[in-house]
């Protein structure tokens, strides 16, 4: 049965190893955020670095692929200087995904997003569907979240709002998406 993977990515108002106080909100929620999505029915697993002690771009993330950033990333790339937080996961479907994202503490970490994150005009989310087995890489979510921007929605490259079944088949969630 197919799976269903998501890439998120962000960019942050300030480096990850600010020291401010909204930066430190940030990085504080994650692992409470993680903890609760982890114990979530439809979650699968997300990449993980293998060396936490490193940046993002010098992480090891084994078969998650290379770290790899959209084009419109233009900050920082150092463990000082990264400015973005991005997630790769993957789910069994659909709703799933979408209560984990808008329940519990993920919920109340969204309704802070303009605290810790830049508005900058681009899709910060995309969805495609996997084979059993498949792990998706990082530059597999880049490349479908640039899609996403160029060109639209497509059952590679979609949202919750303009989603797709494993088949390619336009679906939506009860309550969101156009109507049709």
């Amino acid at each position: 049965m197919p799976h269903l993977a998501l890439y998120t990515f962000g960019v942050l108002q300030s480096p990850v190893a600010d020291p401010a106080r909204l930066t430190r909100e940030f990085n504080e929620s994650g692992d409470a955020v993680y903890r609760e999505i982890g114990q979530h029915p439809g979650y699968i697993a997300r990449a993980e670095a293998a060396d936490r002690s490193r940046g993002m771009f010098d992480s090891d993330w084994g078969d998650w692929g290379e770290f790899a950033v959209p084009a419109w990333y233009e900050k920082g790339r150092t463990v000082e200087t990264t400015a973005l937080a991005a997630t790769l996961s993957l789910w069994t479907d659909l709703g799933s995904a979408f209560d984990s994202i808008y329940t519990g503490l993920h919920r109340v970490a969204l309704n802070r997003r303009y605290d810790w994150f830049e508005k900058t005009g681009h899709p910060n989310y995309v969805f495609w569907w996997v084979t059993d087995g498949a792990i998706p890489t990082w530059q597999d979510g880049v490349t479908r979240l640039e899609h996403l921007r160029d060109h639209g929605y497509a059952p590679h490259a979609f949202t919750f709002h303009h989603s797709f079944d494993p088949a390619g088949t336009p679906t939506r969630l009860k309550g969101i998406g156009p109507k049709g």
